[in-house]
């Protein structure tokens, strides 16, 4: 059945048909919405499951883990300030093997304050264990969380679906909502193989000592990498069912493009407008937007990739005193793969700045002149940046 609905409202319904246990709720904008929804669900007997109003976005986090662990079907939302606040617990939840599922409305982070969308707040905890997964529309996101129940009690990993605050959480788009009966026979029953049971006593979280911790990071990685088959299979079987099929990653025009854009998020769709108007001139520009970010689908990256001239990364955070987050991991891949192809970073629509299609059509003929002249010059850009003064 299709719903006019904003992003909050399409993740808020997907856990609902997913028949969430327990939803710890914790208020931040932009993600609000998305535990409103939750409580007006369970308030109205459209859901059972336990609404726990907790104190702070630590504490959402380790309710999660503690109902997962129990033998329970675990969910929250958050967003910027309250995904760093909770950041300890991220580690223990992954750390732990706990499937949680989590929605993450992208903002800006503090200082200066800022509610604005950029992706910083999630690129700075890439690094927990999580599965990360990006959307690009309302559509996107109603469907990701939905897998994401699936690939996370598969994998016995934690997964993060990020989606751009206020480009997708406030704007309302037409959405496929599918029925109850639908997603029951899609989505199993929760079933953790490893449930507390008071007949059965158990340590949990364990000290790591020195002999052996190097092997449980070792074996969280393997996992990781390893959920991209599962990432991958689980988007078939969506699309088999549902009629919309995902994957690690989309490629739009990158078959036989010479420059290619890389992205992650709600930035593909204003990219697409703008290729179509390239190619439609006879410019032979593509994108590839990666859904997965962790795992990094470096080889399939690579593959999508490897025909270019020269690639632009456009995204919408920094790894202060370096380059882009998603920029590293993209010239990690290439070298890995001795593709010596010119990439130029653009940083851009930090704190919500605009990225007009005047802005993309700059970075398309910055990087036309990098795939002719094979150089780059200092491959970190900062689009539409103004006058700044540096202190001596």
């Amino acid at each position: 059945m299709r719903e006019v609905l904003n992003g909050n409202e399409a993740a808020a319904i997907a856990a609902r048909l997913a028949r969430v246990q327990v939803v710890p709720a914790y208020p931040i904008t932009p993600q609000t919405v998305v535990v409103e929804k939750l409580a007006d669900f369970i308030a109205d007997g459209e859901l059972d499951a336990e609404y726990i109003r907790v104190e702070s976005e630590h504490s959402a986090m380790s309710a999660c883990i503690g109902a997962a662990a129990t033998g329970v079907r675990a969910f929250t939302a958050t967003s910027s300030q309250g995904l760093m606040l909770m950041s300890e617990m991220l580690f223990v939840a992954s750390g732990l093997r706990l499937p949680v599922v989590m929605t993450n409305a992208n903002r800006s982070v503090s200082a200066p304050l800022s509610i604005w969308c950029d992706q910083q707040d999630s690129i700075s905890v890439r690094d927990s264990g999580w599965i990360q997964l990006y959307c690009e529309n309302n559509q996107e996101i109603l469907d990701t969380v939905l897998q994401s129940f699936i690939i996370a009690e598969r994998t016995l990993l934690p997964v993060m679906v990020c989606y751009d605050g206020y480009i997708l959480s406030h704007t309302a788009e037409p959405v496929d909502v599918p029925q109850q009966n639908e997603v029951d026979n899609f989505i199993p029953p929760y079933s953790y193989p490893y449930s507390l049971d008071p007949d059965k006593p158990t340590t949990v979280g364990a000290v790591g000592i020195p002999a052996h911790y190097t092997e449980f990071r070792y074996m969280l990685h393997e996992a990781l990498m390893d959920s991209k088959k599962v990432i991958a299979e689980v988007g078939k079987e969506f699309g088999k069912r549902f009629g919309r099929e995902y994957g690690l990653l989309e490629r739009y025009g990158s078959d036989d493009a010479d420059v290619i854009i890389v992205t992650m998020g709600s930035l593909g769709n204003a990219l697409k407008d703008v290729i179509d108007q390239r190619r439609r001139r006879g410019k032979k520009i593509g994108m590839v937007r990666l859904r997965s970010f962790r795992p990094f689908p470096g080889e399939e990256l690579v593959e999508a990739v490897g025909n270019a001239k020269a690639i632009a990364v456009m995204e919408k955070d920094i790894s202060l005193g370096s380059s882009g987050g998603l920029f590293l991991d993209v010239a990690t891949s290439l070298s890995s793969a001795n593709l010596k192809i010119p990439a130029i970073d653009f940083i851009c629509g930090l704190a919500g700045r605009d990225i007009t299609p005047a802005d993309i059509d700059s970075v398309i003929d910055e990087t036309e002149a990098a795939a002719k002249s094979g150089k780059v010059g200092k491959p970190l850009r900062w689009l539409g940046l103004k006058d700044v003064e540096v202190e001596e």
